[in-house]
């Protein structure tokens, strides 16, 4: 049934056309083709047609060199990004009814042919019949022009026209990728052959810039080759031609390998041709003796035996780096130089840094320690299964040891047997992957290129509603602050204290003592901000305090300090949302004349001294509450609660504290200590409403 549909296809032109249009021949493109024959005759019966005014908008009139370029998604998902990573494309958008894309159509096509022969990957995409593709890259108006590469989008923004569109892909390709030669670093270059594992390619030219196929074709095989350029033209390259015999007037290419005074292999030609350099490069890749780095070359050097008559071995030399070991991995040099076979390579190995490689090759260790060894195998799977055999003295690169490993090799070609040991083997470490942090920061880098050029150049689009977003929050975010900073602007006029302590009030909700708290402002911050009052801001906190300003101070002492504070910030952590009340502590310890001179203005505050009474100096003076007025020079007395009596009189509180002072080990614990305050959110509501007692007095002392 399958055959005879597909022959009904192949046999109907219209079915035909329509499954290499639509993938599909059956009835579910009938609508659109009726509709397309519904227009066709619709135009033809004009006296005139497109033709007339050379617009050919019917694709069917259109010219066909686009066609092989044509890219469909998966296609250019599976096959177009992968090849990205060897070759660059330049890729261009178009549609039916586009004036802008038959304008840049000549010179799209000579463009396209040029850096088609030169490496670059072409594609056409058609955004009418492929709108999934065209909205994956990002093209959101035709005609669009874009470059790919490492399966990177870059998108074309300058006038189309030849030069330009060569400057666009060249300048797609890497900076590093093909360094400049002359007598002065020619050697260094070439030396480097043992560091990066790689041969090493120089260009003889008279051009004075890198030619574009040069670069293609380095950006093709920067992972097998080293590129250098020589301008012969250049004053400083005379050195470096003359020793190598060059034609100034025909381009040569020389590849080195492992000696570096003379070439490997060369090509000259008036005319480089890409294929002619793909297949001098080809066949070139490696070196005589390449080390294993990484399990990709060790699959490419010694691939899977896939049958009898394509049989391939790998003469391993395990060795070490140094000195020591020089004279070992020379003799295998001339011995693979001398022996080389399509059938056979020669590679080596550091065991320090295959460490692993080594164990499944040298089951007697001690016998190899600190010498070098050779082995024969073959890769039997992909899996890591080989066939080996291993030379049972070790390689010194002696006479004897060359006839060893020769006859073992020509054994081989007629007893495949002979490699009788088998092992499985682990992937190799790769020796020149980047160190975690480096890559890190490479995909960094890539991923904000790839951000800035989204953002400035391609999905403007898509990239607004994100945009958008952005500013609106950066907008209320700097509203806030503003209307912040203005709204607080009482407060910051005032010059911070030199020393605070701010002790946490921790509320809640239901808190019985802060429930009564109706008629006072929010609190502002979640503590309150308490200042020692010090001779150091005693002006700025009292004395030269602004009108209308008050500063509640607490009088503490060392002992009593933490418990008073706590409990001077519960009570009156409700009041800090005013902001003409300031609130400090004084010490005891240190300022009792001023705080005595002070309550002798109080008409009943403080008793009357008598200097027959010892006691009267070690009054304790903990938990009163003095709300000091700067500007009117008065203050309000809030004198403490003593535990167990509800309306005790001043009186009695004085003798309980002369009783407490006589009383050496009757010390009131922390408890007692807090319940001196407990009634002071009170007083703090009369202070506010101005109906507590004032007691004026003439000047404020010194502080000392």
């Amino acid at each position: 049934v399958l055959v005879s549909f597909t022959s009904q296809i192949l046999s109907n032109e219209e079915k035909r056309a329509n499954f290499d249009r639509y993938g599909d021949a059956g009835e579910s493109q009938g609508y659109s083709q009726h509709q397309h024959r519904q227009f066709q005759h619709f135009h033809e019966g004009f006296y005139f047609d497109e033709s007339f005014f050379h617009f050919p908008f019917n694709s069917e009139r259109r010219d066909t060199s686009d066609e092989k370029y044509l890219l469909h998604f998966s296609h250019y998902i599976n096959e177009i990004v992968p090849d990205s990573f060897k070759k660059p494309y330049l890729i261009k958008i178009t549609s039916d009814w586009c004036f802008s894309c038959i304008h840049i159509e000549p010179v799209w096509k000579e463009v396209a042919q040029e850096l088609e022969a030169l490496g670059a990957g072409i594609g056409v995409v058609h955004a009418g019949y492929e709108r999934r593709l065209a909205h994956h890259l990002g093209a959101h108006s035709t005609p669009a022009l874009l470059g790919l590469i490492n399966g990177k989008i870059t998108f074309f923004h300058n006038a189309v026209v030849r030069e330009n569109l060569r400057q666009f892909v060249e300048n797609l390709l890497p900076g590093n990728l093909v360094e400049k030669i002359t007598d002065k670093n020619y050697i260094r270059f070439l030396s480097n052959w043992k560091k990066e594992n790689k041969p090493h390619v120089l260009l003889f030219d008279h051009m004075p810039v890198v030619p574009l196929l040069y670069k293609l074709t380095a950006f093709a095989y920067r992972d097998y080759l080293s590129f250098g350029y020589v301008y012969v033209g250049l004053r400083g390259t005379e050195e470096l031609s003359r020793q190598y015999n060059i034609n100034v007037y025909t381009p040569t290419m020389m590849i080195f390998k492992e000696h570096i005074d003379k070439p490997a292999d060369v090509v000259q030609a008036r005319d480089m041709k890409k294929q002619l350099i793909d297949d001098f490069l080809s066949q070139n890749k490696f070196l005589m003796v390449a080390r294993l780095t990484n399990q990709r070359l060790f699959q490419e050097l010694c691939p899977v035996k896939k049958s009898h008559r394509q049989r391939k071995h790998c003469v391993v030399l395990l060795t070490g780096e140094g000195e020591k070991f020089a004279e070992a991995y020379e003799a295998f040099l001339t011995f693979a130089v001398a022996n080389t076979k399509d059938t056979l390579k020669f590679v080596h190995i550091y065991n320090d840094r295959q460490p692993e490689f080594a164990d499944a090759f040298l089951m007697d260790e001690e016998k190899y320690r600190g010498k070098s060894a050779v082995v024969i195998l073959e890769r039997r799977n992909n899996a890591g299964k080989v066939a080996y055999k291993t030379l049972e003295e070790a390689w010194q690169g002696s006479k004897e040891d060359n006839f060893i490993l020769l006859d073992l090799l020509d054994q081989l070609r007629t007893d495949p047997n002979l490699l009788s040991s088998e092992t499985v083997m682990a992937d190799l470490n790769d020796e020149l992957a980047p160190m975690f942090l480096i890559r890190w920061l490479y995909s960094t880098l890539d991923y904000l290129s790839d951000c800035w050029d989204s953002l400035f150049h391609s999905n403007w689009r898509e990239m607004m509603p994100l945009l958008s977003l952005l500013f609106s929050a950066l907008f209320i975010l700097f509203g806030t602050v503003i209307v912040q900073a203005f709204s607080d602007s009482s407060d910051t006029r005032d010059n911070p204290p030199s020393e605070k302590e701010e002790t946490a009030a921790k509320t809640e909700k239901n808190d019985a003592s802060f429930s009564k708290e109706s008629n006072s402002r929010i609190p502002k911050k979640g503590f309150v901000e308490v200042t020692e009052l010090t001779d150091i801001n005693y002006n700025s906190n009292l004395v030269r305090l602004r009108p209308g300003h008050m500063n509640v101070v607490l009088i503490l002492s060392n002992s009593t300090k933490t418990a008073l504070l706590q409990k001077f910030a519960l009570e009156v952590y409700t009041f800090t949302g005013s902001s003409s009340l300031h609130f400090s502590f004084l010490s005891l310890d240190k300022h009792r004349e001023w705080l005595e001179y002070l309550l002798e203005f109080a008409q009943d505050a403080a008793p009357i001294p008598n200097q027959y009474d010892k006691h009267f100096l070690e009054r304790d003076y903990t938990g009163y509450v003095l709300a000091l007025n700067g500007h009117k020079k008065y203050f309000c007395l809030f004198k403490p609660h003593r535990s167990g009596d509800e309306g005790g009189s001043p009186e009695d509180y004085n003798s309980s504290l002369h009783a407490e002072a006589r009383g050496k080990s009757c010390s009131p614990g922390p408890r007692s200590i807090k319940t001196k305050l407990h009634k002071l959110s009170f007083w703090m509501e009369r202070l506010l409403e101005g109906s507590l007692q004032r007691f004026y007095i003439p000047s404020w002392p010194a502080l000392d």
